[in-house]
């Protein structure tokens, strides 16, 4: 049985607290790149109560996805953002998603992400990721911007952190690692980037500014 969404948030106030769950509810947060790393994320915020989320990615759903992104075999083949959104339907049926099934690049920044408080890179490749963060900076300086670099391969978990790049700038991940054949991506340390970038976010919500 589905609950009333007054049941719905009720049960995450009780667990959040009112204020911080009215904060998290009245939040619009685009994640960029519906990966290991933005499906992870994704997941997080709307279990969290965010209102609002904002999907982004141009991919379907590969089999080679499975080890360590939120999709499932009967999803294989579907656009990323369609498959997400019916999967957080199941987990927060009163999370409005918004989704985009496009390409990111440099001219289609300005203008995409306004409504948003924060934005989310989760790209795979750097020169994406380096793109997107430019574009941000440069097109929306007052949005909060969470970004992952370096989570691949086996090393120790606690390498993983969140440091502040500038005034609205956050970065999580080893800062390092590099996914190749002797550093894959596994699905647990993706998991941990993409729970620190969660967290940060959740942590700008509420009115912290530094991790």
């Amino acid at each position: 049985m589905v609950p009333t969404q007054e049941e719905y948030y009720r049960a995450l106030a009780e667990r959040h607290g009112e204020e911080l769950q009215r904060r998290f509810r009245q939040a619009r947060v685009a994640v960029c790149g519906l990966g290991g790393l933005g499906s992870n994320i994704a997941v997080h915020l709307a279990r969290a109560g965010v209102g609002s989320l904002l999907l982004i990615d141009f991919d379907r759903v590969d089999l080679s996805n499975l080890n360590r992104q939120q999709y499932f075999v009967n999803q294989l083949g579907q656009p990323k953002t369609q498959a997400l959104a019916e999967t957080l339907a199941g987990i927060a049926p009163y999370c409005r998603v918004e989704t985009r099934a496009v390409k990111v690049d440099a001219e289609s920044i300005p203008g995409l992400f306004d409504g948003c408080g924060i934005v989310c890179e989760a790209f795979d490749r750097a020169e994406a990721k380096a793109m997107l963060v430019q574009g941000v900076l440069e097109h929306y300086p007052d949005v909060c911007l969470v970004s992952g670099v370096g989570m691949a391969g086996l090393g120790s978990a606690n390498a993983i952190r969140t440091r502040k790049i500038g005034r609205n700038f956050y970065l999580c991940g080893d800062g390092g690692s590099e996914s190749g054949p002797d550093s894959p991506l596994i699905s647990a340390r993706v998991a941990v980037c993409a729970a620190h970038e969660a967290s940060m976010v959740l942590r700008l919500l509420a009115g912290e500014r530094e991790p």
